[in-house]
């Protein structure tokens, strides 16, 4: 199956991983790229040392395309930023803020820049910035989100922009990848469900919630302070939640709450105190599967779908 990705990115599948922070790490991303995909590394909110030593690591495992993504709010972004350029990094996916002050060091030794956005409005400003292609995420993904769903605002941005579209937020097997190429996507980003690769390092606990999660066990929380992130249901997300609707509790008092709790998450598989981030798709994710699988699987499934779909005309 191939689209603009598959020649300007030199992957075999149209097909990113998710950067996801505390996860999305050199293994996970290799597994990935070697599988045709476009494996990403993570550089979230750890300071450069553990990215420059991520990149070498997956160079050492990987002769394929691979990317880094960095969450413009995280306070090591700058130095992380100069990192990815002294290492000549060919793809940077951006999430979390404006990655416009970076774009010409980027740029100039050849990289392209890939911004996530959540609206039209900020994939017009990523374009005229110079970016290479476009992520419209919707609210389903987990983490960090918008308000608008994927399938509202994966055409709204294909018709607003002339660059690659890749639709992200909710998609986890080959209908949702079908459906995004008939949105007007040229290809997808999959978080959640690499979650549950085998070559994915997060605590045992981490995929276990996944794994037995329905469609209706994640939630948004965190929209009182400006950004908000879908995680799994627990203890800890309904506390946060009751903390966020009780104005008795300011917004530092909510952060601090908030902070460390991915840590014990992917980290230490704290299922009551930690916050495990997921999508709304996660009830689909039922087992543990290597990278390369996950992937055939999808596209052999996508490619199904499409090709049976004269039948309704």
């Amino acid at each position: 199956m191939k689209t603009i990705l598959n020649d300007t990115l030199g992957i075999k599948f149209p097909l990113f991983q998710g950067g996801m922070a505390r996860i999305s790490d050199a293994a996970l991303a290799a597994a990935v790229s070697n599988a045709g995909g476009l494996g990403i590394i993570a550089a979230g909110n750890s300071p450069s040392d553990f990215l420059l030593r991520e990149i070498k690591k997956i160079k050492s495992m990987t002769n394929k395309p691979f990317g880094v993504n960095i969450m413009l709010m995280s306070p090591f972004a700058e130095e992380v930023a100069q990192v990815v350029a002294d290492e000549e990094v060919k793809i940077v996916v951006t999430g979390a803020g404006n990655p416009a002050k970076y774009m010409k060091m980027w740029t100039e030794y050849g990289a392209k820049v890939i911004p996530v956005v959540p609206s039209v409005a900020l994939a017009k400003m990523m374009t005229r910035a110079g970016a290479f292609a476009i992520i419209a995420e919707g609210g389903e993904a987990g983490g960090h989100i918008g308000d608008i769903t994927t399938m509202a605002l994966v055409p709204q941005v294909c018709d607003a922009v002339n660059i690659p579209v890749i639709a992200a937020g909710g998609i986890a097997d080959g209908r949702g990848i079908a459906a995004a190429l008939m949105l007007g996507a040229s290809g997808v980003q999959v978080g959640t469900r690499f979650l549950a690769a085998k070559e994915c390092g997060v605590h045992e606990n981490y995929k276990g919630m996944v794994l037995k999660a329905k469609d209706i066990d994640t939630v948004s929380t965190g929209k009182r302070l400006g950004h908000p992130v879908r995680a799994i249901k627990n203890s800890f997300v309904r506390e946060f939640l009751s903390k966020e609707y009780d104005s008795s509790v300011s917004n530092e008092e909510l952060e601090k709450f908030g902070e460390g709790r991915l840590k014990l998450a992917a980290v230490d598989g704290d299922t009551k105190e930690g916050c495990f981030l997921a999508g709304q798709i996660a009830g689909l994710v039922n087992r543990e599967q290597p990278a390369c699988e996950i992937i055939e699987e999808m596209f052999e499934q996508a490619k199904e779908i499409l090709s049976g779909a004269g039948k309704f005309l």
